[in-house]
């Protein structure tokens, strides 16, 4: 069984499943340049990672003088 989470976050989307075996969730940001992933093992701590991804993610890009 896979359940599969969308959410959005500073104008990124993210995807997870579920692992039913593991109980957790994986998860990645859109991304057309980059991979970008996150987990949690509840939906809470699942969003908290992937908000977490994204913000660093964009401190990254500002750094390098990169375009998110």
């Amino acid at each position: 069984m896979t359940v599969e989470e969308r959410m959005e976050y500073q104008g990124f989307e993210g995807v997870a499943e579920f692992v039913v075996e593991d109980q957790m969730f994986y998860g990645r940001v859109v991304s057309p340049r980059d991979v970008i992933g996150f987990e949690g093992t509840d939906l809470e701590e699942l969003e908290e990672s992937f908000h977490r991804a994204v913000d660093g993610y964009l401190e990254v890009c500002a750094e390098n003088g990169k375009e998110p």
